[in-house]
């Protein structure tokens, strides 16, 4: 107790603070995933470009197309495929191994939440 006699609030417990889960997986080939190579995968699959990915994310697009370089590297299959452009312009898709990456990160991601606990309102942190 101070001075004044004022007695603080007791701190909240911390175990029941919203929090918010964010992972990275550690791959056999000692690379890792984490948020931002999720988001860029999802991002060619909503835009059909690594380029418009790049935009979308307010990434240069040299650096997107390292980043899905070294994933295909580190998993030994490519997780987008890729149309050179030009005229008729280019484009990109996720394969299957794309798919199945972002449905696992997802997966343990949202498992990872669930133990957790509730994230916090959106717009607080």
């Amino acid at each position: 107790m101070g001075g004044d006699g004022i007695v603080p609030d007791p701190a909240p417990d911390a175990a029941l603070l919203p929090v918010r889960v964010s992972l990275r997986l550690d791959l056999a080939s000692g690379a890792r995933v984490g948020p931002g190579k999720i988001a860029l995968l999802e991002a060619i699959g909503r835009t059909g470009s690594i380029a418009g990915a790049a935009r979308a994310l307010d990434m240069s697009y040299p650096r997107a197309w390292k980043l899905v370089e070294a994933l295909d590297a580190a998993l030994g299959v490519a997780v987008v495929t890729r149309a050179p452009g030009g005229q008729r312009g280019g484009g990109a898709a996720l394969t299957a191994a794309g798919h199945a990456l972002i449905a696992r990160y997802r997966a343990v991601e949202a498992a990872a939440q669930h133990h957790a606990g509730p994230a916090p309102a959106a717009g607080r942190r």
